[in-house]
């Protein structure tokens, strides 16, 4: 098994969830991140008052999957999160040992 773990524009979540659905993948974990990468933030103006925002907002997708499904899974997430600017964010892909069910005790696939 392998967790596929993206960070997006928050913007792009329920595009991603629904291309998502739409290959049977449904189990997923989501959560509001902040973080920057090349673009390093950026200056916004308030109240006159120029600043520096460092942390950009970001949504963290989670989903562990089986291994067939991991390209068709990166395939869709770069074609509907990519917006061809800065800031569209990063795709990781790493092994996983074991998943447990906490309710039932089943695991591994049987548990995802």
């Amino acid at each position: 098994m392998k967790k596929v773990e993206a960070i997006i524009k928050p913007f792009k979540l329920d595009d991603v969830r629904e291309a998502l659905a739409e290959i049977g993948i449904t189990g997923m974990t989501v959560v509001e991140v902040k973080g920057f990468g090349r673009q390093k933030g950026h200056t916004e103006l308030y109240r006159g008052a120029e600043y520096m925002v460092d942390f950009l907002p970001k949504v963290k997708i989670e989903v562990v999957i089986k291994e067939e499904l991991v390209e068709q899974t990166v395939d869709v997430i770069v074609d509907v999160a990519r917006t061809g600017k800065i800031g569209d964010g990063k795709i990781f892909v790493t092994d996983v040992e074991r998943v447990i069910r906490i309710r039932t005790g089943e695991e591994n696939e049987e548990a995802v």
